[in-house]
């Protein structure tokens, strides 16, 4: 049994590809190359023993027409299109058809894809990546928990950095001004928006400590400031910072109306305007 597994193995392996050049027409490559900067282009020439009509056929790719009239000297440009690059190599054949209609055709031969042309491919994919990442977990809300009236409530926040500036380093922000919204569901105010100024203060156990303070409205003549507490955790993908957050809303001319807020999200200043 394992002898029989072994044949059909290697019966499968030496099927994949067959190499073997056959036909009466001789056929010599003279340059092979993709060019190293855009437009990528894969440049083939070559001179065949008799004249010939002639194609090249890129394996995972397709047929180019190479020569559409008979001729010895034959020289082609292809576009290295997205489907190829991805590959470290490309391999093709070359086929040619003499006067008589016999097809001949060449050994398989092989071009090395330009490093250039991959990390740039793997960086555009790696970016595209990021901002897609980016985008969604960016657009995530916070999940807070609201203690207000006497009642727990459930409550989305979701703040935007705006401006953030930076008195050294590049990790965080020395501070940052910010907006946010806030829904709280199942309460007799349930809209709050708010923008405040928050100092960030980058310590050794965990990535910071920050405090700020906020003023907000319904716009509904529910007005007051909110001082907040929070803490970065850790990081998530290097671009955002999970943290929790204490909140604390008054008005100054009105008391009892206090409420009070403990909310869990990720920090990022990805798409603030760095000052």
């Amino acid at each position: 049994m394992v002898l029989i597994f072994s044949l059909f193995a290697l019966t499968v392996s030496n099927a994949q590809v067959d190499s073997t050049a056959y036909g009466d027409i001789d056929i010599f490559v003279i340059d092979s190359y993709i060019s190293p900067e855009e437009p990528f282009k894969f440049s083939l020439s070559f001179f065949t023993s008799d004249s010939v009509k002639s194609k090249v056929s890129i394996l995972k790719d397709g047929e180019y027409i190479v020569s559409e009239d008979y001729a010895e000297n034959h020289k082609i440009e292809i576009a290295v299109n997205q489907s190829i690059i991805k590959f470290r190599v490309i391999k093709y054949f070359i086929f040619v058809r003499d006067k008589s209609g016999k097809e001949s055709r060449s050994q398989l031969y092989e071009v090395e894809i330009p490093g250039t042309i991959i990390v740039a491919d793997q960086n555009q994919s790696g970016l595209l990546q990021i901002c897609c990442f980016g985008g969604i977990i960016f657009g995530l809300p916070s999940p807070t928990l609201v203690f207000k009236d006497g009642g727990k409530y459930f409550s989305l926040t979701k703040e935007i950095p705006l401006f953030s500036f930076y008195s050294g380093g590049y990790n965080y922000p020395s501070g940052y001004i910010g907006i946010d919204y806030a829904h709280i569901f199942n309460s007799d105010r349930r809209n709050f928006a708010r923008v405040g100024y928050k100092q960030i203060f980058q310590v050794g156990f965990i990535e910071y400590l920050s405090t700020g303070l906020n003023f907000f409205t319904d716009f509904s003549g529910y007005n007051g400031v909110s001082p907040e507490f929070s803490a970065g955790l850790f990081k998530i993908q290097n671009v955002f910072t999970f943290f929790a957050r204490y909140r604390y809303n008054f008005q100054l001319k009105s008391g009892g109306t206090e409420f009070h807020e403990f909310s869990i999200g990720l920090y990022s200043n990805f798409f603030s305007l760095n000052l």
